[in-house]
């Protein structure tokens, strides 16, 4: 093999191998039988969400997820993939589940969250929670309600005695 080709081909591997370590995580699609304009709706949906939909040859991709330490996830790497790589742990699994849904051409495969490789139906499962603006917000909401419940608490204690009710604010 030319070694300029050989070297490209190394290189290729390095960059996707540090890109999967990068990513918070990575679900594998099968997309066969998608036509152009599903698939263009597809990547515009995702890119909404910032996430990075990409097409490999399945020997790069291989030999990368066995370099970043996800030789689990390169088993499933048969057939014409794609790979999408999210900031986001739950994005990735929510659009692509949800586009899932709409289109049965698209196939959900594997995947790996925080450097462990989980499977379809895991991914159907992440696809359900809300983003990390929503999570942040219900773990807001959950730290806020104990202070809430004591604020009425002394309210009405204070509305109780026949106190100043403003003065308990």
């Amino acid at each position: 093999m030319n070694q300029n080709i050989l070297a490209q081909k190394q290189a290729d591997v390095k960059a996707l191998a540090e890109k999967m370590e990068a990513a918070s995580s990575i679900v594998m699609v099968e997309y066969r039988g998608l036509t152009v304009a599903e698939v263009t709706e597809l990547r515009r949906a995702l890119r909404a969400e910032d996430v990075e939909f990409k097409v490999y040859k399945n020997a790069i991709a291989r030999r990368a997820a066995e370099e970043a330490g996800i030789g689990a996830f390169a088993e499933s790497l048969k057939g014409p993939n794609a790979l999408a790589f999210g900031k986001d742990p739950v994005a990735p699994a929510r659009v692509l589940a949800g586009f899932a849904k709409k289109h049965d051409k698209l196939i959900l495969k594997t995947g790996v969250v925080d450097g462990e490789v989980v499977d379809e139906a895991a991914i159907q499962k992440l696809s359900s929670l809300p983003n990390k603006e929503g999570m942040l917000a219900k773990f807001a909401s959950c730290l806020n309600a104990p202070v809430i419940k004591f604020a009425m608490t002394i309210k009405a204690l204070a509305e109780a005695k026949g106190g100043n009710t403003e003065a308990a604010e």
